[in-house]
């Protein structure tokens, strides 16, 4: 097995990974997130009377941008042509939550596993920006990778 630390050089030097030799395959990932508030806050982003506007669809954009950009924001990531990125939000009254899922897809040498989790983050993000007045003590987390295909590793999905 190859050493999985592939980002960095036999000198223990970080780098960007050449993929070059790497077929070009249609690549897809999906990722999650969830932020956790009071209820009065998720009742806020529901009913729309945010005082900043629409949070769920500026949070769409939001995470789709951050897919975009995601190689300006961690170093080693290649940019990427991105051919599809979707960003979904759930309402969960339950548990006082927002769910976001990301796919993110291309077609190209490397995967799209760092611009779904980014656009997760960054979609959380603004919905916490945009009510960070009313409720100061939202939590983001569960964030992970759900599945990613393509590429020589193929399939996977998390368990």
């Amino acid at each position: 097995m190859s050493d999985p630390l592939t980002h960095f050089d036999s000198h223990g030097q970080a780098h960007m990974v050449d993929v070059s030799a790497k077929a070009e395959t249609h690549r897809v990932a999906r990722a999650t997130g969830t932020i956790r508030m009071q209820p009065a806050t998720w009742t806020l982003i529901a009913s729309g009377q945010a005082g900043k506007g629409d949070v769920i669809g500026i949070a769409r954009i939001a995470a789709i941008q951050a897919a975009k950009r995601t190689s300006e924001l961690i170093p080693l990531c290649h940019p990427l042509p991105l051919t599809r990125v979707s960003a979904e939000f759930t309402l969960d009254e339950a548990a006082s939550a927002v769910h976001c899922t990301v796919q993110a897809e291309t077609f190209g040498r490397t995967g799209v596993e760092m611009e779904a989790l980014t656009a997760v983050q960054v979609g959380l993000l603004t919905i916490y920006d945009m009510c960070k007045a009313a409720d100061r003590g939202m939590v983001m987390g569960d964030i992970r990778l759900l599945e990613k295909q393509g590429g020589k590793s193929g399939h996977w999905v998390a368990t």
